[in-house]
């Protein structure tokens, strides 16, 4: 007699010592009857902005359409190429004021500079009123800064508070209990323990009832689990760690806001792990780079544009480190980037001249036909809130405009 098994539930977790961790889309949290049952795989959204521009002749092809040549910036993205559409020719009607801008980069907003401004609803933000009841944290909003930076803000354009630490944000999605079991937690994992420890138990039972893939894809999760607990652990280290004494003469000052990076990466680690255990499906994230605001106006000189290239080229090495991450995390016959739209780009054409148009911006992944150069006119720029429709219909949301955005962008169309 055959017996049908209890497909595990979809929303199923280890707890263990105050700890809840979430577990990835498993073949057992499928339905049993049917052979073509499938446990459906969420679509989700992750929109990222680096506020002091990007160069734009290190970023723009040449060329349009499907055989264009890489610039220097999207070569490092080669990887990736038919996960992303490239976007010339695109603003923001009516966003001008140079840096202000960068608080309407999700909203469209016009006119951020003038007196009296009321910012309106972001892009993430009517994502998560629509899909952020199927998660237990309807939206993350994120950034890498020192400042009380956010791009996201609600219907009635108030602002929403940022989350600053990955390994505070690490804590948040993983660690659960009573004040007491979470601060053990919490110093337990700075002692170097791992959250694994505290599920040991139940993790090797659930284990040993899996199919051999499931039993492969939860090893590849609780490695990343691990790794990242690890970076973690080492960040903090160096903190404590006295510094080499040298006797060349001390440079002028920096601040940690110059490792924006380093904190870009680790926030990208954690950022797939939350999209990857369905802890939420939209996540924006502000990455604040004004620590390089001097040398954005470069003034064509050669050696200060060679050095701004060089920040601007480690962000895309981390950019491409997120995109290999989420290609590599696999789901049923799909994987993360092909479930997740990842909108990245900036509020400013040139920061050398706080110009509001013609915005370096690229959409990867989220099940579009990509791998194009998708040029408009660089005068008259095309509304780039219709790609914000394109995103909002992608992830299930039957919208038909967003804020100046009247249709869907022109050119990108979906699998």
């Amino acid at each position: 007699m055959h017996i049908p098994r209890t497909p595990l539930n979809r929303r199923a977790f280890l707890r263990g010592a105050g700890v809840t961790l979430t577990l990835p889309l498993l073949e057992a949290m499928q339905p049993v009857f049917g052979s073509q049952a499938k446990l459906s795989i969420p679509r989700r959204m992750v929109c990222i902005q680096t506020n002091m521009g990007i160069l734009p002749q290190f970023f723009f092809p040449e060329q349009a359409g499907r055989d264009y040549v890489p610039s220097p910036y999207l070569e490092r993205l080669k990887a990736h190429r038919d996960q992303i559409t490239v976007f010339s020719g695109v603003s923001y009607p009516g966003v001008d004021g140079g840096h202000t801008a960068q608080k309407c980069f999700l909203t469209g907003t016009p006119h951020p500079a003038r007196g009296g401004f009321r910012n309106g609803i972001s892009l993430d933000q009517f994502a998560a009123e629509e899909v952020g009841n199927q998660t237990r944290h309807p939206s993350l909003v994120l950034a890498v800064t020192n400042e009380n930076a956010t791009m996201s803000f609600t219907r009635n354009g108030a602002s929403i508070p940022s989350e600053q630490s990955p390994k505070k944000l690490f804590e948040r999605l993983f660690l659960q209990g009573n004040a007491k079991e979470v601060a053990s937690n919490v110093e337990a994992l700075q002692r170097g323990r791992s959250l694994m420890d505290f599920v040991s138990d139940q993790s090797k039972r659930l284990g040993k009832t899996l199919s051999k893939n499931d039993q492969n894809r939860l090893d590849q999760y609780y490695t990343a689990v691990r790794e990242l607990e690890q970076r973690l652990h080492s960040a903090q280290e160096w903190e404590t760690k006295p510094k080499p004494a040298v006797a060349a003469k001390a440079p002028d000052e920096i601040t940690d806001a110059k490792e924006f990076v380093r904190r870009t990466e680790q926030t990208f680690d954690v950022m797939k792990l939350a999209l990857e255990t369905d802890s939420t499906r939209v996540i924006s994230l502000f990455i604040d780079t004004t620590v390089i605001h001097n040398i954005t106006h470069h003034g064509n000189r050669p050696e200060v544009l060679g050095e701004l290239r060089g920040h601007e080229e480690r962000q895309f090495d981390a950019l491409n480190g997120f995109l290999n991450v989420m290609r590599d995390t696999k789901e049923q016959d799909s994987n993360l980037l092909e479930r997740t739209q990842v909108l990245y780009g900036t509020c400013m054409g040139s920061a050398n001249s706080h110009s509001n148009v013609n915005l370096p911006v690229l959409l990867a992944g989220g099940g579009f036909k990509h791998g194009q150069h998708l040029a408009f006119d660089k005068v008259n720029n095309h509304p780039l809130t219709n790609l914000h429709v394109s995103m909002l219909q992608r992830v299930g949301i039957e919208a038909g405009e967003f804020s100046t955005g009247k249709s869907t962008i022109k050119g990108l169309e979906m699998v």
